[in-house]
């Protein structure tokens, strides 16, 4: 996945601060970098003593830099005009087009000799907007989309808007990108309380928020707190693309069961009423496997056929409607209580896997 972080010069942090954020996630293999040029609270004197000597930092490590614009970004730059040439001579490479951009500024810059990238607002982008687009012959192969970020607490966006609105770019061939917040104690100014796309996500641990968004379908998650712990940053480094990963606690101590268990695996077409059946586990199987821990299995088990069950040992199901202890299965983990909503989201045909924190 092309995740990334977010910096905000002449606004909360220190210079150093925001190149050591740079650092430690290049060092993750985070490829790319979000900031915005037309924040109101942004120190002018700041930014522009700053800006030159972060992007630098970022190019030298190949990073994507993806500039946040609108026509207040001219005078926070001390632009004339709207040239992109001035951007990619500071070496941003995607623009994120905001407000002040009509259907005609966009198709007209998607056909730029810059090389320069633009991004649509995912959170606004309506049918009727994306038709627009496609009627002022809009160069779609230099297009992706982000979603907005909500400082104000109550103000971020439903999951079902989310979703739907994805959906209608992802039938458009536009990969889409959403934020999620840090949980660190330290917050972007003015408000400090967390810059979420969801606004279920505001008080929402970051693996939990980021592993959401993947399950519905985003493309690319970017941490939008400019101070998140180094945790958090792994935490976006090894997100699985299109897969809904789920943390759960391990219950089996046989090595191929154990072994099993770290595998990715595809829900089969035919969905079970209660269960998700992995498609891959029995060809994936190595070795034998005894009965152990066949016990009562609620919703979020995670069971394996053992030996008593002839050629389907092996089997591995994640348990929806809780069902009655059976000698023959083994409740080998259970997903953690947090994380039993994304089942739902497990799907025919979608990778799944599991993984057991410390």
């Amino acid at each position: 996945m092309q995740n990334g972080i977010s910096i905000y010069p002449g606004l909360d942090n220190t210079l150093s601060e925001n190149l050591a954020l740079i650092e430690t996630a290049a060092a993750l293999g985070l490829p790319r970098l979000f900031t915005s040029l037309h924040i109101p609270e942004t120190d002018p004197g700041a930014l522009k003593r700053e800006l030159g000597v972060l992007l630098k930092a970022a190019r030298a490590h190949h990073m994507e830099i993806i500039s946040d614009v609108s026509p207040a970004t001219l005078t926070l730059l001390g632009l004339k005009e709207f040239n992109l040439s001035a951007f990619r001579m500071l070496g941003i490479t995607t623009l994120r087009l905001d407000d002040g951009f009509t259907c005609e500024d966009i198709a007209r810059l998607s056909h730029n000799s810059q090389h320069i990238r633009l991004q649509l607002n995912a959170s606004t982008m309506t049918g009727r907007l994306l038709q627009k687009l496609v009627d002022a012959k809009t160069d779609f192969s230099s297009i992706d989309a982000l979603h907005n970020f909500y400082p104000r607490t109550g103000t971020g966006l439903s999951e079902e808007t989310l979703a739907r609105k994805t959906a209608m770019l992802h039938k458009a061939g536009i990969r889409v990108g959403a934020f999620l917040p840090s949980q660190n104690g330290r917050r972007r100014s003015p408000l400090r309380d967390g810059l979420p796309t969801l606004e279920n996500h505001r008080a929402t641990p970051t693996s939990l928020a980021a592993r959401h968004l993947v399950a519905l379908g985003i493309d690319s998650v970017f941490l939008a707190d400019a101070l998140p712990t180094d945790e958090e940053l792994r935490c976006l480094a090894s997100l699985e693309d299109n897969q809904v990963v789920l943390a759960a606690d391990l219950l089996t101590r046989d090595a191929a069961q154990k072994h099993l268990l770290t595998q990715t695996f595809t829900a089969r077409i035919d969905e079970a009423r209660d269960a998700v059946r992995a498609q891959e586990s029995r060809r994936l199987l190595q070795g034998n496997i005894a009965p152990e821990h066949t016990a009562e299995r609620p919703c979020g088990a995670v069971t394996i056929d053992n030996s008593g069950y002839g050629r389907y040992m092996g089997e591995l199901e994640i348990i929806k409607n809780g069902q009655p202890a059976d000698p023959r299965v083994n409740v080998a983990a259970q997903v953690k209580e947090s994380d039993r909503f994304l089942i739902d989201y497990i799907s025919p045909g979608r990778r799944f896997s599991l993984f057991f924190p410390a």
